[in-house]
C-alpha cells in the first residue's frame, strides 16, 4: 500500500492515478451515495479541484483505496473559495450556512480537507490501516503546505477515528443531516504535532 500528494506540478509522474482518483470519488460519492455532483467520463470533481488544490490517494496496484483534498482556505476561482466557506455565504444549496459556529477563515495556515473517502471494497480488517494512511498523508501534506489548522466536514463519528490517531480534532459546528449522513464540521490543529 502507498500514499501518494497529487498536485498539478507533480501527477505526470504518477500514470493515472489522478483520474483512477476521481473514478473511485465517481463511485462513492455519485454511485454509492446517489449526490448530484458534476461528471464526466466516469470521474466526479468540482469547482474546487484546482491548480491550487493538492490529493491525497492511498493506493496498491494501480487501485485506489482512499482519498482527500486539500485546499487552501486562500483560493479564489471566481466567486468560489473553499467549500465550508462557500457554504457559509449561501452559495452552496446542498450544505447549510449554519454549519459553522464562528465564520469560516481565510488565512494561509489554514486549509480545508474535503472529498474523504474509502471505497467499499477495502475489506474491514484493512480499513483501520487504510484511513491511518490517509490520515497520516494528509497530515505530512498539510504540515508541507505550511497549515497548523485543517477544517474538514466529515462523519459525525469519525472524530473518534482522529483521538485514536492522535490527532487534536475537534468540531467547530453542529452535527447536520447532509444528503443522507450525519455530518460535523471539524478543527484539525497541527500545531500540537509539528516538531
Amino acid at each position: 500500500m502507498q500514499t501518494t500528494t497529487l498536485s498539478f506540478n507533480n501527477m505526470h509522474k504518477h500514470g493515472e492515478l489522478f483520474p483512477n482518483m476521481l473514478r473511485a470519488r465517481h463511485n462513492t460519492f455519485i454511485g454509492r451515495k446517489n449526490w448530484d455532483l458534476p461528471e464526466a467520463d466516469g470521474m466526479e470533481f468540482d469547482q474546487y479541484d484546482t491548480p491550487a488544490s493538492r490529493w491525497i490517494a492511498v493506493h496498491e496496484f494501480g487501485r485506489v483505496l482512499a482519498g482527500v483534498r486539500l485546499t487552501p482556505t486562500t483560493n479564489r476561482v471566481g466567486i468560489y473559495t473553499y467549500m465550508i466557506r462557500d457554504a457559509q455565504r449561501g452559495l452552496l444549496d446542498t450544505i447549510p450556512k449554519d454549519l459553522m459556529w464562528e465564520t469560516a477563515p481565510v488565512a494561509s495556515h489554514v486549509w480545508e480537507s474535503s472529498r474523504v473517502f474509502v471505497t467499499q471494497d477495502v475489506p474491514s480488517k484493512l480499513r483501520l490501516r487504510v484511513q491511518m494512511a490517509l490520515i497520516g498523508e494528509m497530515v505530512a501534506s498539510a504540515r508541507k503546505l505550511g497549515a497548523s489548522t485543517v477544517l474538514g466536514m466529515i462523519p459525525e463519528n469519525s472524530p473518534r477515528l482522529a483521538r485514536r490517531t492522535g490527532i487534536d480534532c475537534r468540531p467547530c459546528g453542529p452535527v447536520m443531516e447532509i444528503e443522507g449522513s450525519r455530518s460535523v464540521v471539524v478543527n484539525i490543529n497541527l500545531a500540537t504535532k509539528l516538531h
